[in-house]
């Protein structure tokens, strides 16, 4: 099946937010933001700014009715600056006015007077201050500092991995649009309606259920809409109830940029250590997280590290720390995989330096401790594992061995020209880490005439989740697709949602769906089996039509449903689901938080011109655990949508904040995003079909978030072409490798005596 929204975007028909058509009398608003990272307000003058015509009205925390505060996890982050500003962009003041312009024209006559204060950017300064959000968290299994005197090798080094912009096409906005009785409808472009919702009703001191949020689609999100879209939703609602009138904010490309938060770049120390047959017997990883200046979802990122610091490895002896580390740059939030890829590439980056160390392919060490079945992860859960199966497949179908010699034979001949070659196996858990957070509801509808409108939590942001839920409901229900609606997500008909992350959406909203049209056709079978004069057992549904003992009988899905109509049966149905079995005790850090976890493995190739330190990436080829896919075309758009972001990240997405906390990569201009010239010249997809029982809709295995760890591997595959040419090149273990770090690799000075 194509994903049902394929026609409306080709034709431009698809519709956004700033595709609903806007009331008569909209205000437009815009925010200034702190030009300064860290100081005390000394004054705010708005005076000149509000006596502009045009302008309505400039907020501040002083206008806030009920809590000057949107923090999710932690409560440490002001809707507004009152007192002290903490990062560059943070919002002191709103200004609402006729259009657009006027609004920013204000801005620029808000005159604002502070005492500047030091700013702190690093992590591990933030740290050694004991400037940490949340305490600290260890992950254990068995002892790592003991085992160390049994290994034959031991490797210690840092990794650095830095953030990314989340750069969906649709930036930030809302559209807040008040209502009778003091309520406010909110158009929001978010991944969490609930989450606005909630904190919409804080900030104006009301109750929940006085605000609408209805979301349609989104431009995509990518986690930068799971909770920093709420910000804006929460400016245009406190504007709108205020005012009494539509107020809308859709931000700038270089204002989003600007003003909200990134992946999370880490810091990090590994300590790894290896028997003589390259087992590993121990490591150690410390993770400093910069979770810029309030907490987000910061917490929560770094927990999904600490679930994946051994990605598709068992370790016996594992001690992981992390630090939530607050510093002066814009919150960092989630981002594609929550931390899971810089748990990742950490524990990749060890293998990395042992291999280097020992002369071998870091290939022997990745195979040799590949995750089996039965092995328990040092959260305590007991893995399912597909590791083996994955890579022994890549290794077969991409003919690993052929492609290493080939290189090296290639290498040998040409001096300015290098390629190299790397394997990348993953291993990711789908669950939200928060068990509270799995569940999901679902609100079907069954017309008179037969056709179907089902309402779920899940929100559509390029992933293809409609058309899964709408394939959910066909097979089930026994109708065609072109028969059932999709509704808009939406806070009144479908209350309390979970965001529409952590690759868990189908998943949970799709199980909903499963669940209200198992308990329709419960109610519609006796109907069948009376007008057939059949036994329930005998009856099915397919095609639009029942069935009798698999036999087309004379009665349609259509005269069915007018019949049940006819005689009071409800055709509606509200499911809830909530994922069985998972738990997560975090006062031992231990547990079973995963429903499941889904593997694969990449083969990634490339070629380094040594000259320019410029690169291709020639081929990636992937073999991924789908279960068993239940929309393979929407799967592979994922696979290969993740891989290329994830190469993004790994290789030129560089984000530079100077040091005093101001973005400099504040455009596409300065920040670089993978183009047809820099992807992958091959993409090949193997869908490895795996038929272990799961919690995953259909055995249908999540694959937002997987791929993107793919990408990691073309970090070590340039890594290893840059040591073909330069032996002796200590080239850091940091990330992104940019054209740049890769020209200083290759003519890294080598060392002599005297040095």
């Amino acid at each position: 099946m194509i994903n049902i929204d394929t026609h409306t975007h080709v034709r431009g028909e698809s519709l956004y937010l700033d595709d609903i058509p806007e009331l008569q009398g909209t205000l437009y608003a815009a925010v200034f933001g702190a030009p300064v990272a860290h100081a005390k307000i000394i004054s705010l003058d708005l005076d000149e700014a509000a006596a502009m015509p045009g302008v309505h009205r400039i907020f501040t925390y002083k206008d806030i009715p009920g809590i000057n505060q949107i923090g999710g996890i932690v409560a440490d982050e002001p809707l507004f600056a009152q007192h002290e500003i903490h990062f560059n962009g943070m919002p002191i003041a709103l200004v609402v006015a006729d259009t657009v312009e006027l609004a920013k024209s204000a801005i620029k006559k808000i005159k604002l007077e502070t005492e500047v204060l030091p700013v702190i950017t690093d992590p591990r300064i933030a740290k050694e201050k004991g400037l940490l959000i949340t305490p600290a968290r260890t992950f254990k299994i068995g002892d790592s500092k003991n085992a160390f005197a049994h290994c034959k090798y031991i490797f210690e080094g840092r990794a650095e991995t830095n953030g990314q912009e989340h750069l969906y096409i649709e930036t930030q906005g809302a559209y807040a649009i008040p209502q009778e009785n003091g309520s406010v409808k909110i158009y929001s472009s978010t991944q969490g309606p609930t989450a606005v919702q909630r904190h919409v009703a804080e900030v104006l001191g009301l109750p929940m259920h006085r605000f609408e949020v209805d979301t349609t689609r989104l431009g995509g999100g990518f986690g930068g809409k799971e909770d920093q879209a709420t910000v804006w939703a929460v400016f245009c609602a406190l504007a709108a109830y205020h005012l009494k009138k539509p107020v809308k904010y859709s931000l700038h490309r270089m204002e989003d940029m600007r003003m909200t938060g990134k992946r999370n770049p880490y810091s990090s120390d590994f300590k790894i250590g290896l028997t003589e047959d390259l087992e590993i017997l121990a490591y150690e990883a410390t993770f400093y997280q910069n979770a810029g200046a309030s907490a987000d979802l910061s917490p929560a990122v770094l927990e999904r590290t600490l679930f994946h610091s051994t990605n598709a490895y068992h370790v016996p002896n594992v001690t992981a720390t992390a630090y939530c580390c607050r510093t002066n740059l814009v919150p960092n939030t989630a981002f594609r995989g929550f931390g899971g890829p810089q748990g990742m590439f950490v524990i990749e980056a060890a293998i990395a330096k042992a291999a280097e160390s020992l002369c071998i392919p870091a290939s022997e060490i990745q195979y040799k401790n590949l995750v089996k079945t039965g092995d328990e992860f040092p959260y305590g859960q007991i893995a399912q594992s597909e590791a083996k199966a994955s890579w022994d497949k890549a290794y077969e179908l991409y003919d690993v061995k052929k492609k290493r010699e080939e290189i090296e034979n290639f290498n040998a001949s040409h001096f300015h020209i290098k390629k190299g070659i790397s394997l990348m196996p993953i291993c990711f858990g789908i669950s939200f880490t928060k068990i509270f957070m799995n569940q999901a509801r679902a609100l079907i509808h069954i017309y008179q005439d037969g056709s179907i409108k089902i309402s779920t939590g899940a929100v559509e942001m390029g992933q293809g989740v409609n058309t899964k839920m709408v394939q959910v409901a066909a097979f089930v229900l026994g109708v065609k697709p072109a028969h059932i609606k999709i509704a808009s997500t939406n806070t009144y008909r479908i209350a309390n949602t979970s965001p529409s992350a952590a690759s868990a959406t189908a998943d949970l909203n799709g199980k909903a769906v499963e669940m209200a049209c198992n308990a329709l056709i419960e109610r519609l079978i006796p109907l069948a089996a009376d007008i057939l004069k059949a036994q329930p057992a005998e009856i099915s549904m397919a095609d639009e039509w029942v069935y009798v003992k698999d036999i087309k009988s004379t009665l349609s899905w259509s005269a069915l449903i007018a019949q049940a109509y006819l005689n009071r049966i409800s055709l509606s149905e509200h499911s809830h689901y909530a994922t069985p079995i998972i738990n997560f005790d975090a006062s031992i850090e231990k547990g079973h938080p995963f429903a499941y976890h889904v593997y694969g493995t990449a083969v990634t190739t490339v070629t380094v011109d040594c000259l320019r330190g410029t690169y291709e990436i020639d081929a990636v080829d992937i073999v991924h655990d789908f279960g068993v896919s239940m929309n393979p075309s929407i799967d592979l758009g994922q696979i290969e949508g993740g891989l290329v972001q994830g190469i993004g990240w790994m290789t030129m997405e560089e984000i530079v904040f100077d040091e005093e906390g101001r973005l400099r990569s504040n455009a596409l201009s300065t920040y670089k995003v993978p183009d047809i010239y820099s992807v992958p010249k091959k993409v090949n997809t193997h869908f490895l079909k795996t038929n272990q029982e799961n919690m995953a809709i259909f055995r249908s295995k999540a694959v937002g978030e997987p791929p993107l760890m793919y990408g990691i591997g073309s970090y070590f595959a340039l890594r290893n072409a840059v040591l073909a040419f330069n032996p002796h090149s200590s080239i850091a273990l940091s990330a992104p490798i940019t054209p740049e770090k890769v020209l200083m690799g290759l003519y890294e000075k080598k060392p002599t005596i005297t040095d």
